[in-house]
């Protein structure tokens, strides 16, 4: 067997901006040129379109973009819970290397909870609330694990104390809205956790909450996860999130990935010009500003996403080559950039940015 890996092994092991020596193989979750589609009476929509990333056992992969980027439905996508008409219309999805977007439904139930946990933007949508707590995360690990009532109730005693619940022994048979906004999301993250599964997709987990609340979660969720070496993906718009609880980013952009690599890395060089755009957005504390910065334009509709880079309307460095074909992930500094300004052959000629985007580009 040669050394050099093959395209498709090379797509494996790195197309998702993964560390080298972190192969798919060895991936909790690998996604593979994911696509999702909605049929209309006019169009068939696209809603992702060529999605691919690995995830780690213990690793956090956050997923950032603006509304409609396609975040959320990526994270649906992996789980099933797309609303229809939408379907999985091409690529594959495998959980510890068991594929799983083929699976019929029946099948694919058990996994849910099992071996996917789910953590949504509002605890309250997750919790019944004509059942206490108690009730709740008891039926959870008796619905998965094979124990018995009591086993389940000291294990549910057990997760409420390691996600934080001040005296669970008293908080176990109280109902939902007892519950402040903060340990409410704490009893989600109890339940996503309570049978153990291998891949945690939080979704706006703390949007709702307030900043000191948002933070004690994260930080639970990340210690939490690396204990037990779950993987996470992370969704979220803000990059404060993704900066101080992401092991990794992938930016997303009209149902497509644009950028993915190491957080630190793209938060301080971003290779992609929307990526500069969002950093360059987010006001700092060295100076003050009249204005802040602004990417121009919108985020296209489904409907009439534009031909080859779907940023370029709204892009500064935007050539005639832009607009006609559509950049794959390429090697840009430490991760991967869809752009053309980083074709090793023939790279797009980067034109004067804005004075913040030069800031945040050095």
């Amino acid at each position: 067997m040669s050394s050099t890996p093959s395209s498709g092994e090379h797509s494996a092991a790195t197309l998702a901006g993964d560390e080298p020596g972190v192969a798919a193989s060895a991936a909790v979750l690998s996604v593979r040129h994911l696509r999702v589609e909605f049929p209309t009476r006019h169009a068939t929509l696209v809603a992702l379109d060529d999605v691919s990333f690995d995830i780690a056992p213990g690793e956090v992969l956050g997923v950032v973009g603006e509304s409609g980027a396609g975040k959320s439905m990526t994270g649906n996508a992996v789980i099933r819970l797309l609303e229809p008409p939408g379907h999985i219309a091409g690529g594959e999805i495998h959980l510890s290397g068991r594929r799983i977007d083929d699976l019929p439904e029946d099948d694919f139930v058990p996994l849910r909870g099992r071996h996917i946990g789910m953590i949504f933007q509002d605890p309250l949508t997750s919790l019944n609330p004509l059942f206490s707590i108690g009730d709740q995360l008891v039926e959870t690990l008796r619905t998965h694990l094979p124990i018995g009532e009591k086993q389940a109730r000291e294990r549910a005693l057990a997760l409420l104390r390691e996600v934080g619940i001040p005296a669970p022994e008293t908080r176990l048979d109280s109902y939902p809205h007892q519950f402040s906004g903060g340990m409410r999301q704490r009893v989600v993250i109890a339940l996503a956790l309570a049978a153990e599964p291998e891949l945690i997709i939080a979704d706006e987990p703390t949007t709702a909450l307030d900043v000191s609340v948002q933070a004690q979660i994260l930080a639970l969720l990340k210690r939490v996860c690396a204990e037990r070496g779950a993987a996470v993906m992370l969704v979220t718009h803000d990059m404060g999130v993704i900066a101080e609880t992401a092991d990794r980013v992938a930016v997303m952009y009209a149902g497509r990935l644009i950028e993915i690599g190491p957080v630190g890395e793209v938060i301080r060089r971003p290779q992609h010009p929307y990526t500069e755009g969002l950093m360059a957005s987010i006001p700092g504390l060295a100076e003050r500003r009249e204005r802040l910065y602004q990417v121009e334009g919108a985020m296209p509709r489904l409907a009439a996403i534009p031909a080859g880079c779907a940023f370029s309307p709204r892009c500064p460095h935007a050539a005639e080559r832009c607009r006609a074909e559509r950049p794959e992930l390429l090697p840009a500094g430490a991760g991967r950039a869809a752009c053309w300004l980083h074709d090793p052959d023939n790279p797009v000629v980067r034109q004067d940015a804005p004075r913040d985007e030069q800031e945040v580009a050095r």
